[in-house]
């Protein structure tokens, strides 16, 4: 076999393949094994057909397709594997010629970027701070204490609808005079204040009693359904049940009724704050860390194969259509009720993909810079502290993977001064 490499341009080879007459013949001869157990003719039993034979009946043509993908197949890994190319994608193969005497083809293919890293030592990189305050405890006690809360008729004179109410309404919905789908409901609970309506609809019912009606006049946004996005509707109302919540006391009998492990209202902050503080930690290394990907990737030259970001965007979709059907929603009612198409969910997600694979090169070219590793000891030692259920491979592939990430990233704080 004969070839040449040339550079079609930083992300992609072009590789000229001339395979011999005598290479091409040995390829026939695979070819023939690959595939005899199919053929029979008369006087032989399938499968014992001598290739010759085959050969002078229906010509070694008939052997040309199993023999161009052994040939082919075989030349290209030698290749891949004399120029140390890093290919990230399948091959596009043009065959030019195949006859008795061999075979000429070119496959283009897409190989991992050269990457011109940037500075990665000695750099600023600001530190997120960590800090809990008691507005935030507060919130959260404020929750739990909403999720307690108990519904009970809204009585006496003059009783009407106000912000925070849980209401019950019919309502039948309208465009141009013209009733729509979905917009037609009896005996439908909302809670005032939650904006779980149409923008403007909850404001609308404040103020209105039991059994009495009203016309309510809204416009759907513009990201809505497009059959119904950016158009007028009339909602006619009628309120059949106004509920208030109840709330209970935060006191110690409160937090005794919430946890079996706290006692009193004090230890319940103490717990919020630290379960907040731990949450706030990991939310600020994730900062860091892209703050550190940042930095290294503005300074860096990188360019990414469009195969594999397309690889990466088809995840993406793929991970939202299953998103869709553990909600119960087929994926193109989701495409059809939110007025988007796979095209333009690819272009809003194309940026983000594109940094994260610069991120994805930077990362692994600084691991074997600077030989940053893990051993298979080190990650039996996490392994054996997991729970029998989770001692799987894809445990341990997600494990090494992280640990391996942890040390970059540790190696990166160390060489780097946090500001």
């Amino acid at each position: 076999m004969e070839y040449s490499v040339s550079e079609v341009s930083k992300t992609k080879r072009e590789i000229a393949l001339t395979i011999s007459a005598e290479e091409w013949k040995e390829a026939i001869k695979k070819a023939y094994q690959k595939t005899k157990h199919q053929y029979s003719l008369e006087g032989f039993r399938k499968g014992k057909v001598p290739m010759n034979i085959l050969i002078s009946r229906y010509g070694e043509e008939m052997f040309y397709e199993d023999a161009l993908d052994i040939a082919l197949s075989e030349s290209y890994a030698e290749v891949l594997e004399k120029e140390k190319l890093e290919v990230v994608s399948q091959p596009d193969v043009d065959v030019k010629e195949v006859n008795k005497d061999g075979v000429t083809a070119t496959l283009v293919v897409e190989v991992k970027p050269e990457i011109v890293l940037g500075q990665y030592k000695d750099l600023e990189i600001e530190q997120p701070k960590v800090v809990v305050d008691d507005a935030e405890i507060e919130k959260e006690m404020e929750q739990e204490r909403q999720k307690r809360s108990r519904l009970v008729e809204k009585e006496g004179e003059g009783v009407v609808i106000a912000n925070g109410d849980v209401i019950t309404l019919d309502y039948s919905g309208s465009v141009n005079g013209e009733k729509f789908e979905g917009g037609t409901a009896e005996d439908q609970t909302l809670e005032i204040g939650s904006n779980s309506f149409i923008p403007g609809f909850e404001k609308q019912l404040e103020g209105l009693k039991i059994n009495e009606s009203k016309e309510i006049n809204v416009t759907f946004p513009t990201e809505y359904a497009p059959e119904l996005a950016g158009k007028d509707a009339v909602f006619a109302v009628t309120i059949k049940g106004i509920k208030t919540k109840e709330l209970p006391e935060i006191d110690d009998e409160f937090v005794k009724d919430i946890s079996e492990e706290l006692n009193t209202v004090a230890e319940w902050k103490a717990d919020i704050k630290t379960k907040l503080t731990a949450t706030r930690e990991q939310e600020a290394q994730y900062k860091l860390e892209n703050s550190f990907m940042e930095a290294i990737a503005a300074t860096s030259e990188i360019e990414v194969p469009e195969s594999m970001i397309e690889e990466e965007l088809q995840s993406r979709i793929k991970e939202l259509e299953q998103n869709m059907q553990q909600y119960g929603l087929k994926f193109e009612d989701y495409l059809k009720y939110s007025g988007t198409t796979i095209e333009k969910i690819k272009e809003e997600k194309r940026e983000d993909t594109i940094k994260n694979l610069k991120y994805r090169f930077i990362m692994e070219e600084i691991m074997k810079l600077e030989k940053i590793t893990i051993t298979p000891e080190e990650v039996s030692a996490k392994m054996a502290d997991l729970p029998e259920d989770r001692k799987t491979s894809q445990e341990m592939s997600y494990l090494a993977n992280q640990m391996i990430v942890d040390k970059l990233f540790t190696f990166l704080k160390e060489s780097n001064k946090l500001v």
